[in-house]
């Protein structure tokens, strides 16, 4: 019944006694009695019940959002209840922006380090059990080890990506994409195989509600390759602009035509700036788009549903080229190679400097 079993005493901790905190997780529209529930089965309250009438004497029990929430085992409901409801008291939640890639990227201009999906699990992985002030956090070497194992399956790496995956030459990068950017919650507690898995799993989900599986009739790009295809849509354009690029990309691909993309030279070597040097633009690697035709061997980065969604319905045109002539974004789209050139002819001085 909602209010508990009303048959024993609702059990409580004496004021005084504590443990170790343990994580609960808060699921969608549970109730104050479901999550006394977990609570209890935690330890972290003698029973639901004590939890349950101290939810209902603190407002603030209707502002908790699900999540996962690191709470001090053995104490009493009404303390438990007072912990549920501090925001500090979340954890495993991160925020993961569009275009971020797996690893730590450097700018090559400011030396400004741009921390990578994996940095970012572990800055939310960190919990203080003990109340010490040191909390424990997962490595990004244990996550790189955990997300480079040979059987993308286990990591949740769904069907119609795990040829691909597969074949990824850098196992250290054969996630890249994988994880969609937005928000995410995780159990700090799991092992980190574990929240790689649940991850990519719900990522995969993500991006077949966008259509991704059946896009490929208007596009031709398998899924993957669409994943690929908007991960570059993200890095070369703003969001005003993506389905044009998505055609050109798609327009290059047909001719066939090198896609020539600063931002496939940039991926490998983990850094970011607008423009590229000549000798790396000619170096051959599995992602860059000056030294060999067709798409890169991952996605660069997590793109938006935005972008995937420019892929699976680009704009209707012909253009072949693209520029970006300025600091505020704004990119002339041609056909002609000779208006091409026009066009760079008017990008703001200093713009594609590179910074190498």
């Amino acid at each position: 019944n909602k209010f508990g079993n009303r048959t024993t005493p609702n059990e409580d901790f004496a004021a005084g006694s504590s443990g170790d905190g343990v994580v609960i997780q808060v699921h969608p529209n549970d109730t104050a009695q479901q999550i006394g529930t977990e609570a209890a089965d935690k330890g972290v309250v003698a029973s639901s019940g004590a939890f349950l009438e101290a939810a209902l004497q603190n407002n603030a029990i209707t502002s908790v959002q699900p999540g996962y929430y690191l709470l001090t085992s053995g104490v009493p409901a009404s303390r438990a209840v007072e912990e549920l409801v501090d925001p500090a008291s979340r954890v495993g939640n991160m925020v993961i922006s569009e275009g971020r890639q797996l690893h730590d990227a450097r700018d090559v201009n400011t030396g400004s380090v741009k921390k990578g999906i994996y940095t970012l699990i572990s800055e939310a992985s960190c919990v203080d059990r003990t109340g010490s002030g040191s909390p424990t956090c997962i490595s990004y070497d244990d996550l790189n080890a955990a997300g480079a194992v040979d059987d993308p399956a286990a990591l949740g790496v769904p069907q119609w990506a795990t040829d691909r995956v597969e074949g990824v030459p850098d196992r250290d990068r054969q996630l890249e994409g994988l994880i969609a950017a937005g928000t995410w919650d995780f159990d700090p507690s799991a092992a980190p195989a574990d929240i790689l898995k649940q991850l990519v799993s719900e990522s995969a989900t993500r991006y077949e509600d966008t259509g991704i599986l059946t896009a490929g009739s208007n596009s031709g790009l398998t899924p993957y390759d669409t994943l690929v295809a908007a991960s570059l849509v993200e890095r070369e354009s703003l969001p005003q602009d993506f389905s044009k690029v998505a055609r050109v990309i798609l327009n290059r691909l047909a001719v066939p035509q090198k896609l020539e993309f600063d931002s496939t030279v940039n991926y490998s070597l983990d850094t970011t700036e607008v423009a590229t040097t000549d000798a790396d633009r000619a170096t051959v690697t599995p992602w860059n788009t000056y030294a060999s035709e067709g798409l890169p061997a991952t996605p660069i980065s997590s793109p938006s549903i935005g972008a995937v969604q420019a892929v699976e319905m680009p704009a209707d045109g012909d253009w072949l080229y693209f520029v970006t002539i300025n600091q505020a974004g704004e990119t002339l789209f041609t056909r002609s190679y000779d208006e091409h050139l026009a066009n760079i002819g008017k990008v703001e001085a200093g713009f594609l400097d590179s910074g190498r």
